[in-house]
């Protein structure tokens, strides 16, 4: 699987049809060398063959939806898909009824003539960035797949699907870095979108206040594409931006601090690529950047949230995978008046954070501070998994706590470890971060 721009213009072209890219889809996942039995919980085949088949009918009478019409997409098992249970990566909704209708961004991917070829392994509720799931297994990345190492999460399907050519685009969910921190393990493009520009009806929430839908595909000009369908907005394409002039802030704070050797030195040089092609790159102090353990605290929101939401099947939790009902069962700690500090906290944040960003086209931080671990270095103890589920959320939380928007871009050289640079914004700038990621991702392309 290519680009959008690319596949569309093969179906434009007659040199290819939406059956032919589905029945490749189909096959990459039934690969029994691949990792489509772990990515995928469960394929629609039989109908997306038939809904591939309209697509093509259509194409042959003139009629073409939208620039996605008749290309396979994968959705995190969290969104309803009418007809079908929505499990949230979890045993405890197995025996769920039925959605009754598909969820919002799922009706306007159809509308607009997506193909779902079936929907994708998660963390377990979507609490964790690691990836691991303890009940349906945890596909491998494709990045040294012999090693074994983690997909990042907890959109851990999507990305090795579309890392691995099963899907176009896979739509996941972002609370803390969902989207972005398997899009940047897995060497692929993702977009976390402000939260109110897409609807969250008919996806199993984490946390009300800071859950967002978003998609992982192989570019940003891919990612602007799905953003568009599912904040149902015009199709328009994004602003060209010349790299030279762009204005880009550098925060100094512990976002850049504590960095493997790989992604300091691959992040470095993707800075001086940028500087080599004129962008402005300035270093501001970001204190505000430097409080997550406040922000957090205790789980923060979302542990609250969780709680919450998860509270009529206390009497289940021995049946969650440990680590996430641990998670769980902490958010009944957070009090009244932490919640108020909490809330209070974020509102100085996003006033420090806006003020301090109003002169600059984006913010550039690494997505993650380090390469995808081993699946046995993360799973050895729970004090490892902990620490390093913390490792992998650090810099993405910082986008979510502010109601902004963020892509994460590849930035290494192919062949090496995955690293991604994050192209952050404040609230509603999505379409103008696409835009600058964009212009980024091409600076990129140039230097290889």
């Amino acid at each position: 699987m290519t680009t959008v721009a690319a596949l569309a213009a093969e179906l434009a072209a007659g040199r290819s049809t939406s059956r032919a890219l589905v029945e490749q889809s189909l096959e990459r996942i039934a690969d029994q060398a691949g990792e489509g039995a772990r990515a995928f919980l469960k394929t629609y085949a039989d109908l997306a063959r038939a809904e591939a088949d309209h697509a093509d009918r259509l194409r042959r009478s003139g009629l073409v939806r939208s620039s996605v019409d008749g290309l396979p997409i994968s959705v995190k098992d969290l969104f309803d898909v009418g007809g079908d249970v929505t499990r949230a990566g979890s045993k405890i909704l197995a025996d769920a009824p039925p959605a009754a209708r598909d969820a919002p961004v799922v009706a306007r991917l159809r509308a607009a003539g997506a193909v779902i070829v079936g929907r994708t392994n998660m963390v377990e509720f979507a609490f964790g960035g690691v990836g691991l799931n303890a009940h349906y297994g945890t596909p491998r990345n494709p990045w040294d797949r012999a090693t074994g190492r983690v997909p990042g999460g907890s959109s851990s399907g999507a990305g090795v699907a579309v890392a691995d050519g099963m899907c176009v685009m896979g739509l996941g969910s972002d609370t803390r870095g969902s989207v972005r921190i398997p899009a940047a393990l897995n060497g692929i493009a993702g977009f976390k979108p402000t939260a109110r520009r897409v609807p969250r009806e008919g996806a199993f929430p984490l946390s009300f206040l800071l859950d967002s839908v978003g998609p992982l595909a192989q570019s940003i000009a891919c990612c602007a594409a799905y953003d568009a369908v599912i904040a149902n907005e015009p199709a328009v394409p994004l602003a060209a931006l010349p790299v030279k002039g762009l204005r880009l802030m550098l925060p100094r704070s512990s976002a850049l601090e504590d960095l493997d050797a790989q992604v300091g030195k691959t992040f470095e040089l993707a800075l001086s690529q940028l500087g080599s092609a004129g962008a402005i790159i300035t270093e501001v102090a970001m204190p505000a950047f430097d409080r997550q353990d406040q922000y957090f605290k205790g789980g923060g929101f979302a542990g609250a949230e969780a709680a919450a939401i998860h509270r009529k099947w206390s009497h289940r939790i021995d049946e969650y995978d440990p680590r996430v009902g641990k998670r769980i069962v902490l958010g009944d700690r957070i009090s009244g008046p932490d919640l108020v500090e909490i809330g209070l906290l974020r509102e100085a944040y996003i006033r420090e954070v806006d003020a301090a960003a109003t002169p600059f086209d984006a913010i550039l931080i690494p997505t993650v501070s380090c390469v995808a671990p081993t699946i046995d270095e993360v799973s050895a103890t729970d004090d490892a998994y902990f620490r390093w589920n913390a490792r992998l959320l650090r810099n993405c939380g910082l986008i979510n706590f502010l109601d902004g928007c963020a892509a994460t871009v590849p930035c290494h050289v192919p062949g090496t470890a995955p690293v991604g640079m994050m192209v952050c914004g404040t609230t509603l700038r999505d379409r103008h971060i696409l835009a600058v990621a964009n212009a980024i991702e091409g600076a990129f392309a140039r230097n290889r």
